[in-house]
Formats: C-alpha cells, structure tokens, sequence
C-alpha cells in the first residue's frame, strides 16, 4: 500500500513538473512586461473603509495594472487573508510535507491552468501575487498559490465533496415589486471561518475594456461572486453537486468575471458562459435590468441549461432546476439528501402569497433564521435562509444601479447602499448612502445572539474533547447545550461525546433527540441512526 502511494507522489510531481515550468516562464515575461511599464496609483485608485466597516476599493486600467494595483491597495489585506487560509489548511493538513503534497496535486490537477483561465486575467492574477507575503513561498512561489486559490472553491466541492457553499438567491419583477423593475437578493453563504470574512471588499472596477462593474469578494481575488456592472446585469453564483473529473478546468469565479465584464443582457450572459468549459456544477443566478428579468445559468462538466420563469419570481438555491438536468441522477441525489429543496421550498412558502417586496423586505428574509411554517430548527442549521455563517448579503436594484451590501457578522449587519453611477465617477470619494441603508438586525442586540456565539466560542473544545477522549464538566456541557437546544448538531455532538465517554444512556439520549429534530441531511440523519444502534447494543 505504501509503495502504491510513493508511486502515485512520484507520478503526480513527475507530471506537474512541465506545468510548473511553463508557469515559471510565464511569470517571468510578466516580469519582463512589469520591468518596462509604469503602474501609476492614481488618486482615484483608492482603498477606504465604510463607516460600518467594510473595506471600499476603485481601481481603474488594464488588466496588469488592475491586479498590481489591487494587490497595492490592499497588500496587508491580501497578506492577511492568505495568512488566514493557509493557517486554516494547517489545521486540516497538520504536516508540513503533506501541505506541499497537496500543493503539488493541485497543480498537477490544474497541469492545463495556463490554458483554462484566460490571458488578461493571468495578467492580472500576476500583477495581484506579487503583493503577497513571503512566509508562505515554501508552499509554491506567489504566481503559483494565486492561480490555485482562484480556483479553492471548486476544488473543495468537486474533490472532497465539500459544500463549503449553501447559497439562496431570490429574484423578483412585475406584480412583485412596487415599480415592476428588478430585485434581486442572496446571501453567500461560502464558509471558511470566522476570520475570513473579517475584512470584506466592496470593488469598483473600471477596466480598460468590456463594462464597468462592482462586485462583493475578499482581499487577493479578481474574480466575482457577487456583482453587478454599469449596465445593470447582475451574477450571483450558487454552488451545485459535481461529478470529480481528472483535471481542473476554468474556475467558475473567473467565469462570473467575464460575464460580468463582458455582457449586457441575459442573451450575451449566456453565449459567454457557454464557451467555457467547468470542472464543478454551478448555477448563476443572471439578473438584468435591459430584459427586467432573472434566470438560471445551469453549468456542469458535461451539460449546460438554462432555467428561467415567467410569473415574476426566480429563487436559486444549490440544485439545478432546468429541463436539461431533469433526469440527472447526481442532480436527483442532491435534491433527495441535501439541504436545498428545504430551502427552495422555504423561499416559495414566503412569496406564495402576491405581494410587493422592498430592499429592505428581501433584507428580512435573507436574515430569516427559521424553518419551514415559520418552525425554530435551530440557530445555524444549513436548512435556513440565514445559517449565521453567510461570508456576505447582498441586495441589487439593476434598474437604478443601486447595490446593498452587509456588514459582519454574517448578513446581520447594516446594509450600506451604493450607487454605482456615483462610485464610478473617478474624481469622487466612495460613499456609501447613508439615508437608503438598511439598519442592522436587532438579532444582534439579543440574548440569542449572545448565546449563540457562547455555543461557537464553545464548540471546538467540545469537538477536541471528544477526539481526544478527554471529559468535559457536566454544567459546562449542560451550559453549552442550552445555548442552541433545537439545532440537531447539537445533541449529535453531545451523543458523540458521551460515546467517546463510554456513557452509552446518554449517548442514546442525545442520538434520540437529535432524530427528533430537523436534520439538514440524509447522510447525516444515517449517520446518527448508526451510531445510535451501536449505542443501544452497548447497554
């Protein structure tokens, strides 16, 4: 089995190693181009910070000086948040050797990146990585880890089947709006920890060619999760179930980018998205103001859909809903065992009855913490709108360029509003609207709140206990239990501990109650049921 593996790192090295020299060739003619061209920041290319605390960003030029100039900016950013991820990589891969290890897989995995992603935005990339911190080059020189963290995303839900992101996006128009125009609402609920959605960047780019366009991301991407662009087209992705193919191939954040970039409409959205090849499934919830209307962009390694309605109302959650994937058994799984029909379903409870919805409307139901008929499954359970882990909300008015975006913690904190036909203008501050904001979730100031974050601050102890085999104070877990009662995870947990206890009653206690309570998944309603089974024979 050993010589197996051994076999299999000699393969994966011996095969990245032409990867890895046409990117150190690359990087060298970037350098070569950045040696005989001046970057000028410009004071219109500005970095601030919103009074609510979100970072502010306009940059304007070709796609080097773009990168280069956003790297400038936000260099202690950037720094930090590689800091941030690759301490979280640290936690998951302890070893040193098993870190390049996988270093080494992912460029073998992207052996065809120089071809996936697009030249101006290689260009960019570069000009960005060269801000990087250094501590990090014994992992793969700065080039190199840019290039695989655009595509960290993907790799996490098509590799390990993680789903980092459980996303809900709400369209709405016609008889569902007070003007008829476009509204459209989501929360991205992509999670790594706390710390990583410290430092949020509201971008104002103006490049060289194609359209200008804002969008929502964290410091040393150039690629869109959340925007919308001067001619009011909005994209918001939502990750999808993915097949695990041989190789990567375009990330799907550097997609979003071109379309956003690029087209106007919701027909050239599409011709655009159509061109690239993916390796993970995606839907891009495409809003536009020029067809006042939303759609589904349905994207996979080896189909491609369009899903769109004609009753004024688009919701988007993490499943396909298009003809082309009707049949799909991957498509049919995710709806069977996964937490997005749930909330899919939740969204057409809340609009099943005709009304006319407001920002600051789409903003209480992206911050709705509650189950189906209004039921409490819990703070943080993955079926709710709000999973109190969202890396950022964001509310769009296509019609007027008008753009909200939260604050931390999560979605709940104020939404500052900006006008993109202002942001743009280069001789101006950014400014947000101080008298269209939307106000903080009075969730904040609660008691629940409060308790909330005990459970959190408490969580990982609980967790290391129960891999250590350690024993915890009965009040404290007692504490810790009554900080979010109704969330299944909860007692999921404390069955485990007592199991690692050996305390068998309790553990079937805690497994039993758990059941009792809605469980986001299949699989790990199974993996509950199991575990009780081999509790009860233990008594």
């Amino acid at each position: 089995m050993h010589r197996i593996c051994y076999i299999l790192i000699a393969l994966l090295i011996f095969s990245s190693c032409g990867s890895i020299r046409h990117i150190h060739s690359e990087a060298t003619r970037f350098q070569t181009e950045f040696d005989t061209n001046s970057v000028h920041i410009l004071p219109h290319d500005q970095l601030s910070r919103s009074y609510h605390g979100n970072w502010q960003l306009r940059i304007s030029g070709q796609n080097f000086d773009l990168g280069y100039k956003k790297g400038k900016l936000t260099r202690a950013l950037f720094q930090h948040q590689e800091d941030v991820f690759f301490q979280r990589v640290s936690e998951l891969v302890p070893k040193p050797g098993r870190q390049r290890f996988l270093i080494r897989f992912l460029k073998w995995y992207h052996r065809n990146i120089l071809k996936d992603i697009p030249l101006e935005y290689r260009k960019e990339i570069y000009g960005l990585s060269l801000n990087a911190g250094e501590q990090h080059n014994y992992i793969a020189t700065k080039y190199e880890r840019n290039l695989l963290l655009h595509g960290a995303h993907d790799i996490g839900h098509a590799m390990q089947d993680l789903m980092l992101v459980g996303c809900s996006s709400i369209a709405l128009w016609d008889e569902y709006t007070p003007d008829g125009k476009l509204l459209i609402g989501r929360n991205f609920d992509f999670y790594v920890n706390d710390a990583f959605a410290e430092n949020k960047v509201v971008e104002f780019i103006i490049p060289d060619k194609g359209y200008k366009y804002a969008a929502v991301s964290w410091p040393g991407i150039i690629g869109v999760v959340s925007g919308m662009n001067e001619k009011g087209l909005t994209i918001t992705i939502n990750a999808g179930k993915s097949s695990i193919p041989l190789k990567g191939k375009t990330p799907i954040m550097l997609v979003a980018r071109d379309i956003l970039q690029y087209a106007q409409n919701i027909q050239e959205a599409i011709e655009i998205a159509s061109h690239y090849e993916v390796f993970v499934s995606e839907s891009l919830l495409i809003g536009s103001a020029q067809d006042n209307k939303a759609v589904n962009i349905e994207i996979s390694p080896k189909k491609f859909g369009v899903y769109e309605t004609e009753n004024g109302k688009l919701f988007c959650t993490n499943h396909f809903q298009s003809a082309t994937y009707a049949n799909d058994k991957r498509n049919q799984r995710q709806i069977a065992n996964s937490h997005s029909q749930y909330r899919l379903h939740k969204l057409q409870e809340i609009f099943s009855i005709p009304a006319t919805y407001k920002p600051i409307d789409i903003a209480q139901i992206l911050r709705d913490k509650s189950g189906l008929k209004q039921e409490n499954i819990g703070l943080g359970n993955e079926k709710s709108l709000n999973q109190l882990l969202a890396h950022h909300g964001v509310i769009f008015k296509p019609d007027e360029l008008l753009m909200w975006v939260s604050n931390t913690p999560y979605q709940l904190g104020t939404f500052e509003a900006y006008n993109l036909n202002h942001a743009f203008q280069l001789q101006q501050n950014i400014n947000p609207i101080t008298n269209l904001e939307i106000p903080a979730d009075t969730f904040l100031n609660s008691p629940s709140f409060t308790k909330y974050q005990k459970y959190k601050e408490l969580l990982p102890k609980l967790e290391q206990s129960i891999r250590q085999k350690q024993s915890i104070p009965e009040g404290e877990l007692m504490q810790w239990e009554q900080c979010n009662p109704e969330l299944w995870f909860t007692h999921k947990l404390l069955g485990a501990y007592y199991y690692s206890q050996q305390n068998w009653e309790k553990a079937v206690y805690h497994y039993e109650i758990a059941l009792s309570k809605e469980i986001s998944t299949s699989k790990a309603k199974r993996q509950i049921q199991k575990k009780l089974k081999k509790a009860r024979r233990k008594i």
